[in-house]
């Protein structure tokens, strides 16, 4: 990797206090060592359906607002982009929340009117450039890609395919990466995950087994166990959908593939 890759990649930081804010979605011990999946309950449901519904409302918000609001998204008006900046802007790939973190602050470029952060975007582009070069050095079944969000299932699942990485979506069973004795057991050299709060059990177990784990993060996001953030709007359904296919054709890209999918490709039709 390069000096500058090199700079991309975060510390781990096991010891961090930033895993209670994160949210508790670590499993138990009696977890760990079971030799069956864990069954879904009630709790969980309830939450996944206030998930779905929080969503829906990030959904509403990031495609309520035009490019105009946010033509101020980067410090260099005439970055070389991957895409033209108005993809970026139409997909909301730049708002982030309400809220930041001491970790997000350096992809931030600025804060709207309406309080809501606005991402960097030449940075979001950077990233998904270095974390393509990251992938290319892995087996492509070596990858693990992650998503509890319900709009990142979709793309996620994509570009697992476009890539030939494996998936898991919706919720991550406890002892996937940790408990040899499950029948979903599995060994992978890299994780991508959608969201570092919803995927919180996926980092947990990656780092117990001492993998390095890439993030889409946004405004709100810790990253001390994260090793690559790919700053982002992590909710928005069009924002993944352009960030997993901008990754899956660099990644492609870096491997020498003629391969090439198209947006559409990426976008789950509701």
């Amino acid at each position: 990797m390069t000096e500058n890759d090199n700079d991309a990649v975060e510390v781990v930081d096991d010891e961090s206090e930033a895993d209670a804010a994160e949210g508790d979605v670590e499993a138990t011990e009696a977890d760990a060592e079971t030799t069956e999946p864990v069954a879904e309950t009630a709790a969980d449901e309830v939450d996944a359906d206030d998930g779905a519904a929080a969503d829906e409302a990030d959904e509403a918000e990031t495609e309520s607002e035009g490019p105009a609001f946010d033509e101020d998204v980067m410090p260099d008006e005439e970055a070389d982009l991957l895409i033209p900046v108005e993809d970026y802007l139409s997909a909301g790939v730049h708002i982030g929340t309400q809220q930041k973190t001491e970790d997000m602050e350096r992809f931030i470029h600025r804060v709207r009117d309406d309080g809501l952060y606005v991402l960097d975007v030449s940075q979001t582009d950077s990233r998904i450039r270095t974390a393509a070069d990251f992938l290319a050095n892995y087996d492509p079944e070596q990858i693990l890609v992650t998503s509890s969000r319900q709009y990142g299932r979709f793309p996620a699942t994509k570009f697992a395919d476009a890539v030939g990485a494996r998936a898991r979506t919706g919720r991550f069973i406890p002892g996937t990466l940790t408990n040899p004795d499950y029948d979903g057991y599995i060994e992978p050299d890299v994780v991508v995950v959608t969201d570092p709060i919803g995927d919180a059990q996926a980092v947990k177990e990656a780092i117990t087994v001492g993998i390095p784990v890439i993030a889409m993060c946004d405004s709100n996001n810790q990253t001390s166990n994260v090793d690559l953030v790919v700053p982002t709007n992590n909710k928005g359904r069009r924002a993944l959908s352009v960030v997993y296919w901008l990754l899956a054709n660099e990644t492609l890209d870096r491997r020498g593939s003629d391969t090439v999918y198209a947006l559409e490709d990426f976008e789950d039709e509701i």
